[in-house]
């Protein structure tokens, strides 16, 4: 359920939510579209330090009107599961169980930045249960030059620093750089209220296991209809690096977006039209759930 202060806060075009027992894993968060009857299910898997809803705030209603959508709020992000120890492989059996849990056969799972990973993962964990994927601002690791390795190793020792502060100090912390970065709009409450729920020492730990993260040995495995929606101006995660994933899964197509990393959020223009673009060639090569 959610509190009667989203209620009042929430944007139109974000669903509510709903607390799910995902039995022997814990209680998670997820917000979903019904769709139109028998239609293909595309379960939304956001980004680091994001949730659910402010991930895929613009691809709720446009989505929608095709697709039965799910988004789930991952462990230790927004409502998801509270965990200690981080580890994206967590995330994917967790969506498996979700679609227990609804009754979902088949899926198509649509990663974005770190949901891209967490989605490849649920593909070489659960095979029988994707159909199809759709890969948006990712890759098939996050490690590369001294720049880059220098910065996912000092995430550990980041994560050990950040957990002696209290809860609520962190959270407030967060709150506040967040604030100055955000776009005048106005869900920007909502957003804040959201961004909030994070604790900064899992987001840190959930950095360091992206870090550590590698599908390179078996990503070309992938023998589901995949799309791969790059982002060019995307300084998180190298445009090469995104079009080195399309290329490792046989039969992929790639879809250009000219937008950063948050142009999920901040250009929705030009990303929904790509993301509807991508999940339709998907699901046009898929069989439809009998």
């Amino acid at each position: 359920m959610v509190s009667a202060t989203e209620t009042v806060n929430r944007p139109a075009v974000v669903p509510p939510g709903r607390a799910v027992e995902l039995p022997g894993r814990g209680t998670t968060f997820i917000r979903e579209v019904a769709g139109p009857p028998g239609a293909p299910t595309v379960v939304l898997l956001h980004g680091l330090s994001a949730t659910g809803g402010l991930n895929w705030i613009w691809a709720f209603e446009p989505l929608g009107g095709r697709y039965r959508v799910v988004a789930i709020d991952h462990r230790g992000h927004g409502r998801g599961i509270p965990t200690r120890r981080f580890r994206l492989s967590d995330c994917a059996d967790d969506v498996a169980a979700l679609a227990g849990v609804l009754g979902v056969d088949t899926l198509i799972p649509v990663g974005y930045s770190m949901g891209g990973p967490i989605a490849q993962l649920l593909f070489h964990r659960h095979r029988a249960l994707v159909r199809g994927m759709v890969l948006c601002a990712t890759s098939r690791n996050f490690r590369g030059n001294a720049r880059e390795s220098g910065m996912w190793s000092l995430l550990p020792f980041m994560t050990v620093g950040m957990r002696t502060a209290p809860l609520a100090a962190r959270r407030a912390l967060m709150s506040r750089m967040m604030e100055r970065r955000l776009p005048e709009f106005a869900a920007r409450e909502w957003v804040l209220d959201e961004l909030s729920r994070n604790d900064p020492a899992v987001m840190a730990e959930a950095a360091g296991a992206l870090g550590r993260f590698s599908s390179h040995e078996w990503i070309g495995d992938v023998d589901v209809p995949t799309a791969v929606v790059v982002t060019q101006r995307d300084g998180m995660v190298a445009p090469h690096r995104q079009l080195r994933l399309a290329e490792s899964i046989p039969g992929a197509r790639v879809f250009r977006v000219d937008g950063d990393h948050s142009v999920c959020v901040t250009g929705p223009r030009v990303f929904i039209p790509a993301l509807q673009s991508a999940v339709a060639s998907v699901t046009a090569l898929t069989p439809r759930p009998v």
